[in-house]
């Protein structure tokens, strides 16, 4: 079930489906309305001459104002999202396109203005005035007219949104609430329930108990994009095997290559072990459904371009490294899931192989610092944050990676910076996370 829900996502995270659903919607809503029309009469009485039209030179003329207005309004829409993408490309990097595909308003306004479009060429086609048949579809023009009226307040709230969309503050503030949404759902991760005993028990002891070994090998090359953890243990469990993976989401994989290693007692065919493979999914393009480390790489790469010689934008790089922090503070506090899954009978059926603090520490900061060399800002900006991460987690090995950080960082300071109040800044700064280690 939650293979459908990643595949459902992933399409609805596409820039056309969700045109295309308003579009057939559009289709729809037509022949409903000019059905209404054709079994209702409505009275043009009072209120109703102010609303309704009753000429069909009026009513074609109405819908093909509106038709040709929104037509033209789509491709203006589409020419400013593709030059909000190409900026957002040269100056944050290609990757964060996805992000703004993904905005549903961007999608909403496309769909609508070309399902107007289509909706009033379907009643125009519709309007019949001759000696023998009349037909004028009052009730499908005012609801073309109603259609155009929010067309127009949806493109103002367009504009405003491309506009805003496009700053750095946002893009990383959007990004970081990202990052926090996956962090609540992947961690701590379940596959099956964790194992209370793995530090007793070791990989080898626990391959031992089988006596045929199968290596689950890659379909195709790319990215492994998702792993159906939940069918793969209930696989496990029916065959009663152990399945140790050597890859995890995000890795890059080459076809034919190992990706598991399948322990069993009894041998497998051929479509049970296609039956395992499918529970992996392997794109071409690295997607952040369990991948957290690609979203953080994300703001990772605005830092790094912010800091490159060509833009030298050092406060970009400061709030990427502020939500950074934020990100780390959580990742500190959560227990990462053993990499032993256990299924309802306590039998280790899975055994992964995961990222944990410290890789995300080094994801989070290790580029950032190589770039960071000269910028005093950005470098005390970077102990600072280690300072926060340190004072922030109650756990001691945590600690030692945030103290092993901290004494990278001021390496860097100690080469590169030129002013020695700078450097003496910095140095008094990591005494608060040096003096605490000892």
């Amino acid at each position: 079930m939650k293979k459908i829900v990643f595949f459902y996502n992933k399409l609805m995270a596409t820039f056309w489906f969700v045109p295309a659903l308003i579009i057939i919607l559009s289709i729809f809503v037509s022949i409903g309305l000019l059905t209404l029309d054709q079994l209702t009469t409505f009275s043009q009485d009072g209120l109703g001459k102010y609303f309704f039209v009753t000429s069909a030179n009026s009513a074609r003329s109405i819908l093909s104002t509106i038709s040709g207005a929104m037509i033209g309004v789509a491709g203006t829409v589409f020419s400013v999202t593709l030059v909000a993408l190409t900026l957002a490309s040269s100056q944050f990097g290609s990757r964060l396109i996805k992000n703004f595909m993904y905005v549903r308003l961007n999608q909403v306004v496309l769909g609508s203005y070309v399902a107007t479009y289509l909706y009033c060429l379907f009643v125009l086609t519709a309007i019949r005035e001759n000696d023998a048949y009349t037909f004028m579809p009052v009730l499908s023009i005012l609801f073309a007219i109603i259609a155009a009226l929010l067309n127009i307040i949806l493109l103002i709230v367009f504009i405003h949104t491309i506009a805003t969309s496009i700053q750095a503050d946002n893009i990383i503030s959007d990004i970081s609430d990202l990052i926090s949404e996956q962090t609540g759902s992947l961690y701590p991760t379940k596959i099956g329930s964790p194992s209370t005993n793995q530090n007793k028990t070791t990989d080898t002891t626990l391959q031992s108990k089988y006596f045929l070994t199968i290596s689950i090998l890659s379909s195709n090359s790319g990215y492994l994009q998702y792993v159906d953890g939940e069918q793969l243990l209930e696989k496990m469990q029916l065959y009663d095997a152990l399945i140790v993976l050597n890859v995890r989401p995000g890795n890059h994989l080459v076809k034919g290559i190992s990706i598991a290693s399948l322990y069993s007692n009894t041998k497998l065919d051929e479509e049970q072990i296609k039956g395992i493979n499918e529970q992996f999914v392997i794109g071409k393009t690295k997607v952040n459904n369990q991948d957290l480390a690609y979203s953080i790489d994300q703001m990772v790469e605005i830092a790094s371009r912010a800091l490159s010689s060509g833009v030298n934008d050092p406060y970009t790089a400061i709030t990427c490294i502020d939500y950074l922090t934020s990100t780390l503070c959580l990742l500190s506090e959560i227990e990462f899931a053993s990499n032993y899954r256990m299924d309802a009978e306590n039998q280790v059926r899975i055994i992964t192989t995961s990222t944990d603090f410290d890789g995300f520490m080094d994801v989070s900061f290790n580029q950032i610092r190589q770039f960071s060399a000269g910028s005093s800002a950005v470098i005390l900006r970077l102990m600072d944050s280690l300072i926060t991460l340190f004072n922030c987690t109650p756990n001691e090995s945590y600690k030692k990676t945030i103290l092993k950080h901290a004494k990278m960082v001021l390496n860097v300071g100690k080469q590169s910076l030129k002013e020695e109040l700078d450097y003496k800044d910095l140095e008094e700064r990591s005494r608060k996370i040096l003096l605490s280690s000892h």
